[in-house]
């Protein structure tokens, strides 16, 4: 009776520790997020210091972390007002970017997956976006075409945006509420 238990014991413990590391690595990259606006970012992700949880994330995901000295990637799947951001919904990004020598944006569904569209446009990078006149960047996100820098949302009703600065000051030593200028999320229309 005594070793039944115990074997209960030890099945349960595992479980629960195979759960809760499961839902860690589920729910972002790791511990040092930094929160800016929408957006989040986790500097140390991609560095020696990186804690386990963002490692198990991105064995996971399968994906390649920045290595901090390249740059810094910054999540969003949440406009500036805190709704969950809908691909159904005409979502507007608008604004300066942080100093980089290089950045992209780009939108994926809520599995991490590029939205497969009839357009092939996945993202922009900063060489192939039309920018306003006075040095800021407007980029619709929609279901439906639209001019100047749209992207597809396929109708998806969950989405997430990624930008990412390459060769840029704003990883190093970034921390939640510093004054770096990120481009504002708005949900502008929703049927």
């Amino acid at each position: 009776m005594r070793v039944i238990l115990i074997l209960i014991a030890l099945a349960v413990g595992t479980l629960t520790g195979l759960g809760l590391t499961w839902f860690a690595s589920a729910r972002g990259n790791g511990f040092g997020a930094v929160q800016i606006g929408a957006w989040t970012a986790w500097p140390k992700s991609g560095t020696a210091e990186s804690d386990p949880y963002a490692r198990a994330a991105f064995a996971r995901s399968g994906e390649l972390p920045l290595e901090l000295a390249d740059g810094i990637a910054f999540e969003a799947t949440s406009d500036d007002g805190g709704s969950r951001l809908d691909g159904r919904c005409d979502t507007r990004i608008a604004g300066r970017l942080p100093l980089a020598r290089f950045w992209t944006i780009t939108i994926y569904d809520s599995r991490g997956r590029l939205i497969d569209n009839a357009a092939e446009r996945y993202g922009f990078n900063s060489s192939e976006v039309v920018w306003n006149i006075d040095g800021t960047v407007e980029i619709v996100l929609a279901p439906r075409a639209r001019g100047g820098n749209w992207l597809p949302t396929g109708g998806r009703d969950r989405i997430g945006v990624v930008l990412r600065l390459y060769d840029s000051p704003v990883g190093l030593g970034t921390r939640s509420g510093e004054s770096v200028e990120m481009p504002m999320i708005t949900q502008v229309h929703c049927p």
